[in-house]
């Protein structure tokens, strides 16, 4: 499983990318969303982390340009993960194309299980 983590935060990226590799799963990352966008355009993800408040291009942003696209990275799985705990954030989220929302701190089972119903929602594999 390849995985991409949109986020500024270079200890966020780092305790998921721990938690990820228990699961023997391979991230990539990505600290800004203008990268992240170079990313899925140049390499193939089962699914894609965002925060949705970085610098210059938010989260909110990023997931319109992905799910704006006509192609099947226009699809790809997006699972937000976020501080951010206003009361419509889900929703919001949701609305736009996200498939879950995460809040920070993320627990490694939350983690686990959303990309696996994110994934087997998508008819994908499951993350053990």
């Amino acid at each position: 499983m390849n995985i991409l983590f949109i986020e500024d935060d270079p200890m966020n990226r780092r305790v998921v990318k721990d938690m990820l590799d228990v699961a023997g799963a391979t991230m990539a990352e990505a600290s800004w969303a203008e990268e992240g966008l170079a990313r899925i355009d140049a390499e193939n993800f089962d699914v894609v982390l965002v925060d949705l408040r970085m610098p210059g291009t938010d989260g909110f942003e990023t997931i319109r340009r992905i799910r704006a696209r006509d192609d099947e990275r226009g699809k790809l799985p997006i699972i937000v993960v976020t501080a951010d705990t206003a009361v419509d954030l889900r929703e919001r989220c949701l609305a736009l194309g996200a498939d879950d929302v995460l809040f920070k701190p993320v627990a490694m089972d939350a983690l686990f299980d959303s990309i696996g119903r994110v994934l087997a929602s998508r008819g994908g594999g499951m993350i053990a």
